[in-house]
């Protein structure tokens, strides 16, 4: 069966693009049984059948770099990398939208468009995302303060569903949304926003979280297009930052006006800070994502700590309430779980929430084999 599957892949891909998997293949610290590179949507769907025919099981994947997000897999059969599936379809400048295959990198797609001074107002922290990786799991950094989701700027996606059958969809009149598409994304349109040709951080020492409230409440009256908190040892040392953008002349006028609400501390950059934008996490923690009103965070943060028995590592959108936090990978499953329900106690009674993003393999399939699969 494996040589017929390599055997029907090769045909579907060429030579050089399909192949048995390799150690670096893997999910959930798995290795996969083999990876097909396609170059077209015609043959994303044709290797989809030959799957579905077989009986097996697929996984698209652009860098990879979430692949071992959510719930642990517990084997994959063909990797579809969609590495081929690159490039900008159609731009329309004036109308300001953009047609792009789903394996281009964000980064190469955000060059493109500043030739022509615009952009797609998104910044996922992984820093190698695909498009089709950032829209799998609407992964939001910084700008998500002003802008919102990824998932706001897609107007309709092209993909291919289980069976191999290529469809369109803008999420209405009953078609599916993103996240209820069963199949690989080929493509998406985007809307687009113009390039702000100036930017500047105004940041300040943040001790403790008791002392954000107030620091992110002059910090949103002042109409940033972001607010980051950095806490790397879960309140000492720490740096709130907020981000403004538009015309030099806009931009620094704002950042100033922010600077002396803040008072002495404040300090003003053209450069973001360099933990801005990045996960706070590596693949041998845990990651856990914090969501809560911006007024309850600082809460949310001592009942972590608390429930960790230390200082927790956070980062994340102080405006918007949405941190990650840091969890040693070589905690059992056990003490995993008891510090997310102590957490989760706390944030239901503030409407909030807290999921476990993702864990060292093995862990998180024993957190997953427990029963505990509403943690993910």
């Amino acid at each position: 069966m494996n040589d017929q599957v390599l055997s029907a892949l090769v045909d579907i891909c060429g030579p050089d693009y399909a192949r048995v998997a390799r150690s670096i293949d893997t999910v959930g610290g798995r290795r996969a049984g083999h990876v097909a590179v396609p170059a077209t949507a015609q043959a994303v769907a044709d290797i989809l059948r030959l799957i579905a025919e077989s009986g097996l099981s697929a996984l698209p994947r652009g860098s990879g770099s979430k692949i071992d997000w959510g719930r642990p897999r517990d084997g994959v059969d063909v990797l579809i990398d969609t590495g081929r599936l690159s490039g900008l379809w159609s731009h329309d400048v004036d109308g300001g939208t953009v047609e792009v295959a789903t394996g281009t990198p964000v980064r190469a797609l955000q060059a493109a468009l500043a030739l022509q001074s615009q952009r797609v107002p998104v910044d996922p922290p992984s820093r190698t995302a695909t498009v089709g990786g950032m829209l799998a799991v609407n992964e939001s950094g910084p700008l998500r303060y002003r802008f919102g989701t990824p998932a706001e700027f897609v107007t309709s996606v092209a993909y291919i569903d289980r069976s191999g059958t290529a469809a369109e969809s803008d999420g209405e009149q009953g078609r599916p949304g993103i996240a209820e598409i069963d199949g690989v994304i080929t493509a998406a349109t985007l809307r687009l926003e113009p390039l702000p040709p100036a930017r500047r951080w105004v940041g300040i020492a943040a001790p403790t979280p008791l002392q954000l409230g107030k620091l992110v409440e002059a910090a949103g009256e002042a109409e940033p297009s972001a607010i980051e908190v950095d806490l790397p040892a879960g309140g000492r040392g720490g740096t709130l930052a907020a981000l403004f953008e538009g015309v030099e002349a806009e931009a620094v006028e704002q950042a100033s006006r922010l600077t002396d609400v803040w008072g002495a501390g404040a300090v003003t950059t053209p450069v973001a800070p360099p933990w801005w934008g990045i996960y706070p996490f590596r693949r041998d923690d845990v990651a856990l994502r914090l969501s809560v009103s911006a007024a309850d965070l600082p809460a949310a943060l001592y009942a972590l700590g608390d429930a960790a028995g230390g200082p927790v590592p956070v980062r994340g959108s102080a405006g918007l309430g949405s941190v990650h936090a840091v969890l040693p990978g070589r905690l059992a499953p056990a003490e995993v779980t008891a510090i997310v329900e102590s957490v989760r106690h706390v944030l239901l009674a503030r409407n909030g929430r807290v999921v476990v993003v993702a864990a060292p393999p093995e862990l998180a399939r024993e957190i997953e084999m427990a029963g505990r699969h509403d943690l993910f």
